[in-house]
Parts: structure tokens; sequence; C-alpha cells
């Protein structure tokens, strides 16, 4: 899995390094999940620092001369720190002839898919009114770490007849004692493979309206066509009769935790039924499980486990586990402005031993984007996943024109 988030977006004429430092700083600042690190001490015990006064932090910038995009990429990587150092994020500007471009890159220890987005609006907003001779007030986040806190004593007053646990423990049985693996051969993931990514589209804009209307035809919303979708693939890929399926889940509740930078993802499962094998039929059951399975984006399987014991019979899985992940860009406040900003999110994909799936709805197509194992195996699976994604795809979509 990428271990860094890497975000970069374009602006306009010559950067005021000195009024983009100071929104940098601000920043770092105002947001507490940089405002502490680990490391191991000489028992191996996990110790937490905690700088009392994030007033102090004070990135500085530093001119590093011509590059190109090899050795550009190569520095970035490089000055991003470890998830063991306080410093494990970067910023950077690549000045050009008539524009420059930010980039950032955060382990995610810090920062999850929302928080780059965050980051962009801060820092943007936050350079440009520095720019034009003030400076932009910004109401507070709310505390990541206190929201660690919460999720900390949750955690520890679940108990082994708990929802969370008892559904997280019976997915894991009813999976054959542990979590799933991707449906096809991904090769030999003990071997130091790199981590490749490949994007295909799978609906234009008009398929993908006639998709939306199978599923509220169906009476679910679009994310539950795309997890019906996914359990469908894997029935023509395996002829599994029910799918067991694991996605992101964001746990930003309120408006000040909108706005806060931090790890706020989660992993929740979801079961589909396919012993009616009608779309909608399908989708119903894949949309039921999914909302069912909400409140465990609170409890990960791993506290389920603890509290079940080492004789329950249930492992946890050697591998990474597989997940799909549904995402409507449209509704991301910078999605409309994007193209025109140069918009992009990345990953440093230095290795991987998983595969992770991400269906996008945009303004003007649908599109499966999958990373995995570079390896010859893993590339043959994925496009052979590929393959039938577009026939299972297409086939709910072409329903609506029919006459």
């Amino acid at each position: 899995m990428a271990r860094l988030g890497i975000g970069s977006w374009d602006v306009p004429g010559v950067c005021d390094i000195d009024a983009m430092t100071a929104a940098i700083n601000a920043h770092l600042r105002r947001h507490d999940t940089y405002h502490s690190w680990f490391e191991f001490d000489p028992a191996d015990k996990i110790v937490r620092h905690v700088i009392d006064d994030p007033a102090g932090i004070d990135f500085v910038p530093q001119d590093h001369g011509l590059q190109g995009p090899d050795e550009i990429r190569a520095h970035l990587l490089r000055t991003s720190g470890t998830p063991l150092s306080w410093d494990c994020f970067t910023f950077g500007v690549i000045q050009r002839a008539d524009h420059f471009t930010v980039y950032i890159s955060v382990d995610h220890l810090h920062t999850d898919g929302m928080s780059t987005g965050i980051l962009y609006i801060e820092i943007q907003l936050m350079y440009a009114s520095l720019v034009h001779g003030s400076a932009l007030q910004l109401p507070p986040p709310a505390g990541y770490l206190d929201f660690s806190a919460r999720e900390l004593a949750h955690n520890q007053a679940m108990t082994l007849d708990s929802f969370e646990v008892q559904t997280w423990l019976r997915y894991a049985r009813d999976n054959g004692g542990t979590l799933p693996d991707f449906a096809l051969p991904l090769g030999d993931r003990t071997a130091p493979n790199v981590g490749a990514m490949v994007a295909i589209p799978l609906l234009d804009a008009h398929e993908t309206v006639a998709f939306e209307k199978a599923c509220e035809q169906a009476g679910v919303r679009f994310s539950g066509g795309v997890f019906a979708c996914t359990a469908l693939i894997d029935r023509e890929l395996t002829g599994a009769g029910t799918f067991y399926g694991i996605t992101p889940y964001d746990t930003r509740g309120t408006a000040e935790e909108q706005m806060s930078v931090g790890w706020y993802a989660s992993f929740i499962p979801f079961i589909v039924d396919m012993s009616d094998d009608s779309f909608a039929t399908v989708a119903r059951s894949a949309q039921k499980s999914f909302d069912e399975c909400q409140p465990l984006a609170k409890v990960p399987f791993e506290r389920a486990l603890e509290l079940a014991g080492p004789d329950s019979g249930l492992t946890a899985p050697e591998y990474v586990v597989p997940m799909v992940s549904f995402l409507d860009a449209r509704k991301i406040p910078v999605s409309a402005e994007w193209d025109r900003i140069n918009g992009g999110i990345y990953g440093d994909s230095r290795s991987s031993d998983q595969v992770c799936m991400w269906v996008n709805r945009f303004e003007n197509e649908t599109n499966l984007t999958i990373s995995f194992p570079d390896n010859a195996v893993a590339r043959e699976s994925v496009s052979r996943y590929f393959d039938v994604a577009r026939v299972v795809y297409q086939r709910v979509a072409q329903s609506q024109f029919v006459s």
C-alpha cells in the first residue's frame, strides 16, 4: 500500500516564497496531527512525543536549483521522512515559465484522501490572501488527537457481545475464518514488488446516467450499484454465490471534523447475496449490508479478534486485504476546478502486496483504477479483471437502453 499521500496543483505566475512559507507553517500549526510523533524505545515499546507549543514549528524554504522530472520525483520521495520521524511530510514548489506547481507529500500516518482536498483549500486560500496583503482567518478545525482519544475509549468499551464485534466475527467465520483475498492470483507477494496502477473507463457520461437509473429502479444508491457489480464480477471469476467485500469509510462526523486533517479513514465489511442473480436483487443486498455495517468503521477487525481470543478459530490474514472504494468526485468541493488547476492525487507506489480498487464517478465518465503488485502474474489477473468489469457495468447500463 502507498505510504505517502501526494497531491499537486498549478498556480499562475511566480510564487511568492514568503507568502507560501507562511501559509504552509500556518497549516502545520493549525492541525494537531502534525504535533506528535512516535518512536521505539530500547525495550521495543512505542513512545509518543507531543509538541507543546505548535507556534515553534517553522518550515524554512530551500532552493534546490534546476531539476528535471525524474530528479524532482526522487527528491520528493527522499525528503518525505519515515513514519517514525516527526517530519514525515514535505511541501514544495516547482517554478515554471508562467506558473508554478505546488506539491504536498504527507505520510498516511497524518492524512487520508479527504485530507488532500483540505490541504489544497487551506494552503491555496491562505497563500492567495497573504499575496493580497491580508491574513485569512479560518474557523478552527476539530482536533485529531481528541478524535483519536474518543476512538480509543470507544474500542476499550467494546465487549465480546457488542454488535460491532459480533458482526466482524460472524463475517470472518462465514468467510472461512479470516478476511477476504483478491479473486485472482497475484504472484509472489513476499517478493519486493513495486506497485503498479492502471485506470480504465467503465461507463461514458450517458452510460453513467443509465447506470444510475438502474440503481434508482432497484431502490439503491449509486454506491450500492458499485458494490453489486463488484460482487457480480467476483461471481464471473470464481462462481461464488456470496461475496465478502471490504470498503473504506470516512468517519468524520461534525462540521469541524470535515475541516480536520488526519487519518479518519476506516474500513467496513459488506456481504452480497447472489442467490438471485438479477442486478436489482443483488444491489439491494449490497446496499443493505453496507448500510448496516457502517458502525463497524469505529471498531477494527483486529479489536474484534482480540476480544474473541486465540481459541476462536479466527485469524488475521497474512496478506493485505483488498478493498474497493467508490468516490463521487463531483461532490468534492474542488472538483469543479480540478482540471483548471491541473490537480492530481498520487501514491508513492514503492511497495505493494495488495489490490486496491477505486470506482470514481466524474462528470464525463465512471472509471476503475486498480493498484496491484507489479509482476507478470498480477498484471495478467488485473487485465482479466478489467475485461470482466467492463462487461458487468455495461450490462447494467445497457439494460436501460432496451426499448
